[in-house]
């Protein structure tokens, strides 16, 4: 996923950049609001991570401007305001997200991640090839070499949300929140046993799955480095 990084501060940019990339997000940045602007109006962008204090022009004018013309981009707005009406405001102008600094990454990961699950990212997509998957989000099937695979519904999900996400490390914890939300559990050995199912319904039609899991982290599709 594509995502556009407004932030003047260099140090936290810097920051926010290193930990995008090894997750596998393609990051464009800047500290300018001015440029930042054009650069939204002119890139398709999943994301947009938008400081409100920015020279040239302010976070809060950008996000109206690129609503106005109808930018459909997810916003988490970063500022060190933490009044309620600051808030308030920053979800009035088009923010789908406010993240207060000082913040852990983790947290900027997990909000970037809710807001892929919320009707736009994901949903818009329905059908993703990968390798000799066909993944039709649609009609909730899976497809190899031609072949149905017949998957229950957590292998299904368990495989719609890493295919989702290609190429992005997701711990078993994400997984399970993605799979049976917040209020159930999914554990890692679960997770395991749903994608060895999986792996081998993948085989039976002379496929192999091109998911893999990166010891101590947790699961992703293709190659990572």
């Amino acid at each position: 996923m594509k995502v556009l990084l407004i932030e003047d501060s260099e140090a936290l940019r810097r920051g926010i950049r290193v930990g995008l990339d090894h997750l596998g997000y393609t990051v464009d940045e800047t500290g300018d609001g001015s440029e930042g602007l054009s650069m939204a109006l002119t890139n398709q962008y999943d994301f947009i991570i938008l400081d409100l204090m920015l020279p040239s022009v302010d976070g809060l004018s950008l996000l109206k401007s690129i609503r106005k013309l109808g930018n459909q981009a997810k916003v988490i707005i970063l500022s060190a305001k933490s009044q309620a009406e600051d808030r308030v405001t920053g979800l009035l102008a088009g923010a789908d997200d406010y993240l207060t600094k000082p913040f852990s990454f983790d947290e900027l990961q997990a909000r970037l991640i809710t807001l892929g699950r919320r009707g736009g990212l994901n949903q818009q997509v329905k059908s993703i090839c990968i390798a000799d998957f066909v993944l039709d989000t649609s009609n909730k099937s899976l497809h190899a070499n031609g072949h149905y695979i017949d998957l229950t519904k957590n292998e299904f999900k368990i495989v719609e949300y890493l295919f989702n996400n290609p190429k992005q490390i997701l711990n078993p914890e994400q997984i399970s929140e993605a799979v049976v939300g917040s209020f159930n559990h999914l554990s890692k050995n679960t997770i395991e046993a749903h994608l060895s199912s999986v792996r081998k319904k993948a085989k039976a039609v002379g496929a192999n799955l091109p998911i893999k899991n990166k010891r101590g982290f947790g699961y992703f599709v293709g190659e990572h480095e």
